[in-house]
């Protein structure tokens, strides 16, 4: 039985200049058609896998572009269709400026327990390059709204790696950020995707990424928020005791999980597919009676062991010993060179490992 579930909704009000998902601007003339599609869908996964939730994650795009009534027929479609009785975590991702105390309530009324909040930066000028639509205050109202409405599991996205960023105006968010007492914080650096405005300002030689000053930051952020009593149970993602993001969890520990929605992926088992990454032609092929997806792969076990092996590094539980036979080499070498250490029976990440996490899981790939 599938336990993990994530939803896609694409839409936002605006297109950050880096953000490489599948997203496109908010069209109220295709939201309904889109909503009826994902209930569809919905219902035809649940009677294909039997789904009964533990953790469901609403992502994007920016889900909070919906209206509230979208957002109550959505979610309430998806509690009629679905066994929430094992239900421990619901998040929803929201923009801080789409966040309203009637929506919030409405959230929490709903059942939804977790958010998480695009802040990014709360520098004036970063946020500006970064194209957000919100400023400084308006996201921490926003936060303060959520408060309000009873939300106690809050994590707050930072990024980190932004040109012109300073290593004062990232210790200064990292500062505002922990102020703040969030029950988790994700800290991404930021990174040129192909099909973005930065990918091609950075192919013209606007934008020059300096990976030393990268890791710069990236020894701060682990730094303050260590200091701050936040655990790194993941290389992004910081949390305070037993906050940690189940449903993220989910994936690196390499369970199943099923994607509802353009774009999204899912895998059980050895299958994965992923649906057609276009909100018009997803709803019309589900509202037409036809399959959404559009690609379908079967994994051999080595992929699914490979897979696993390089997003389990990236946590603080690292990888059984015994899932790594097969490259004693590398783990000796990783030992040797400080980056690996054994904890019981189980290799795990030092902080300079952590550093160069992308690198060592390319040995096990």
């Amino acid at each position: 039985m599938i336990r993990h579930l994530y939803v896609h909704i694409p839409f936002c009000p605006k297109i950050c200049p880096y953000c490489s998902f599948y997203k496109e601007v908010s069209d109220r003339n295709k939201t309904q058609a889109f909503l009826d599609a994902l209930l569809v869908e919905i219902g035809q996964r649940q009677k294909q896998f039997g789904l009964q939730p533990r953790t469901i994650f609403v992502g994007g795009g920016t889900p909070s572009a919906l209206s509230t009534p979208q957002l109550d027929y959505l979610l309430t479609g998806l509690a009629e269709r679905l066994d929430l009785s094992q239900l421990s975590e619901w998040t929803l991702e929201m923009n801080p400026a789409t966040v309203s105390l009637e929506k919030a309530k409405r959230l929490r009324e709903l059942g939804v327990n977790r958010i998480s909040m695009g802040v990014q930066s709360w520098d004036p000028e970063l946020l500006k390059t970064l194209g957000r639509v919100h400023d400084r205050e308006q996201a921490e109202r926003s936060y303060l709204i959520l408060r309000e409405a009873g939300f106690t599991n809050v994590n707050l996205d930072l990024i980190f790696g932004v040109p012109g960023q300073s290593v004062t105006q990232w210790r200064e968010t990292l500062h505002k950020t922990t102020g703040l007492r969030p029950e988790h914080i994700s800290c991404y650096c930021l990174t040129y995707e192909e099909d973005t405005e930065y990918f091609r300002q950075l192919q013209i030689g606007a934008h020059r990424p300096d990976n030393e000053h990268d890791a710069d930051l990236f020894d701060l952020t682990m730094e303050e928020l260590t200091r701050s009593e936040y655990t790194q149970y993941e290389i992004s993602n910081y949390a305070r005791p037993g906050r940690e993001c189940l449903h993220n969890l989910a994936y690196w520990q390499g369970d199943d999980y099923l994607g509802i929605g353009p774009s999204a992926f899912s895998t059980v088992g050895p299958e994965r597919w992923q649906n057609q990454p276009d909100a018009a032609g997803y709803s019309a092929k589900l509202l037409g009676g036809k399959s959404s997806v559009t690609f379908q792969e079967t994994l051999p076990p080595e992929t699914k062991l490979s897979e696993r092996i390089a997003f389990s590094l990236r946590t603080d539980r690292g990888v059984a010993r015994a899932d790594l036979a097969l490259w004693p080499d590398a783990v000796a070498e990783f030992t040797e060179l400080g980056l690996m250490e054994t904890i019981k029976t189980r290799q795990v990440l030092t902080r300079a490992g952590r550093m160069v996490a992308d690198s060592i899981a390319e040995a096990f790939i």
